[in-house]
Formats: C-alpha cells, structure tokens, sequence
C-alpha cells in the first residue's frame, strides 16, 4: 500500500465520521463546526482529484461562506440569558431594558 493510498483511506473515512457526526450531534453548533470541517475535507478530496478549481470553490463557499452564514442563523436563534436580579437589593429600580424580552 502506498502512502497515498492510505491517505485517501483516512480521507474518506474522515469525511464519512464527519458527515454522520453533522447530522446526529446533539447539539446545533457542534453540527456547524463539523459541516465546515466536512466541506474542508471535501475541498482536500477535491484537490486529489485533480479539480482545483471546484476545490478552490469548495472551500470558500461550502465551508467559508455556508459555514458563516450557519453561525450567523445560529447565533440568531439561541436563548439569550437574562441578567438574574438580587433579591437582597431593596432599592433596586429595573429598566426597561432589564425586563425585556430578547427574541
């Protein structure tokens, strides 16, 4: 077996592990961080193909700009937390700001 072989043997089970870890992680921003992981492996078998060019734009729109776009939307979604008001402060006045909603 020669090294390339065994490269791309690790390079596709590497893309295999990251696709099933991307869709079954139980927490949304690990799936993110995998896809973009995954879209750099992808742009890699890519490039040993010999298809620099799809490569190239692998890797700027599948992992770079997808990957932004997707923790952008995710900041957007999750809970924001609250600022928890002492019970001890008697004279404590709220703002409107601290009793907001933030959606």
């Amino acid at each position: 077996m020669s090294l390339v072989m065994i490269f791309d043997a690790l390079l596709i089970f590497s893309m295999l592990t990251l696709g099933w870890m991307s869709i079954f992680s139980l927490s949304l921003f690990r799936c993110i961080v995998f896809f973009v992981c995954l879209g750099l492996l992808a742009a890699i078998a890519w490039g040993q193909l010999g298809a620099f060019d799809v490569a190239i734009a692998e890797a700027a729109i599948g992992a770079g700009i997808t990957g932004a776009l997707l923790l952008a939307a995710w900041n957007r979604i999750r809970p924001h937390r609250t600022k928890a008001i002492e019970p001890n402060v008697t004279n404590a006045k709220k703002s409107q700001k601290d009793t907001r909603e933030h959606v």
